[in-house]
């Protein structure tokens, strides 16, 4: 029994996925909190791409 727990204690198979598995949560949990501040950025970042394009059609007509 004792030499059970020893391998299951030393064992590392599957940890890789729960590393992977508590990244993504936290990921998750940290744009839930930041949404709207994202939301804002992403948007921002479009209406500067969107205003540089726009100025370049006109510089050209």
């Amino acid at each position: 029994m004792l030499k059970h727990l020893k391998r299951f204690w030393n064992e590392e198979d599957g940890l890789g996925i729960v590393e992977i598995a508590l990244i993504i949560i936290v990921l998750i949990a940290v744009a839930i909190i930041f949404k709207e501040q994202l939301g804002n950025l992403v948007e921002d970042i479009f209406e500067r791409i969107t205003d540089e394009d726009l100025g370049n059609l006109k510089s050209t007509e």
